[in-house]
Formats: C-alpha cells, sequence, structure tokens
C-alpha cells in the first residue's frame, strides 16, 4: 500500500478490532486515533486488508453505511442489534469509544 506504512494498517486493524458488537464507529473516528490525515485512509486500509475485520461496524460520519455495501452491512448491524432509520445508524446511541481520539 503506497503511502500507508504497515504501522499504520495495523494500528487501523486494531482499533477496528475493537469496536464491540452493538456499537460503530465512523472512518474519521478511526483516521483520528490512528493519527492519519484522512479517513479516505481508513477506507483504503479495510478495502485492502479488512475482510477480516468487523468492517461492517465503520461508517460515514453521517451515519451512513458505504454505498456498495449497504444492505450487507445494515442486515449485519441488525444482527447486532444496531437499528438504523431511513438507511442511517444514529450515532449519539451507537457509537462506540474505543476508535474515537481521546481528548
Amino acid at each position: 500500500m503506497a503511502g500507508i506504512s504497515d504501522d499504520d494498517v495495523e494500528r487501523v486493524r486494531a482499533l477496528i478490532s475493537a469496536v464491540p458488537p452493538g456499537r460503530v464507529t465512523t472512518y474519521g473516528d478511526v483516521a483520528a486515533a490512528a493519527g492519519l490525515a484522512s479517513p479516505r485512509i481508513v477506507g483504503t486500509i479495510l478495502r485492502q486488508d479488512g475482510a477480516d475485520l468487523p468492517w461492517h461496524r465503520v461508517l460515514r460520519a453521517s451515519g451512513a453505511p458505504a454505498p456498495h455495501l449497504a444492505a450487507e452491512q445494515l442486515a449485519r448491524l441488525r444482527t447486532e442489534g444496531v437499528l438504523a432509520v431511513d438507511g442511517r445508524v444514529d450515532l449519539r446511541g451507537y457509537r462506540a469509544t474505543s476508535a474515537r481520539p481521546s481528548s
């Protein structure tokens, strides 16, 4: 992965792995906690090295799933008790603290 170090990948993987069932996080939360410049880097890492991670627990900042995976992502979240309204998860109710930057 050009421009993305092995350390970046491992930090992102650890943060996403720490999100418990029934909770979600955002690409931005993970990027900030991992010290990355952009949430898009998190998406790239998930796309290239995230098949074994709970990828479905990572959402856009709006609480929306990835458009190309929306049906599967929302179905997986629903089995964990995370409900969406109009295709969005209420982050105030379901957001995990494990992948949020500390203040």
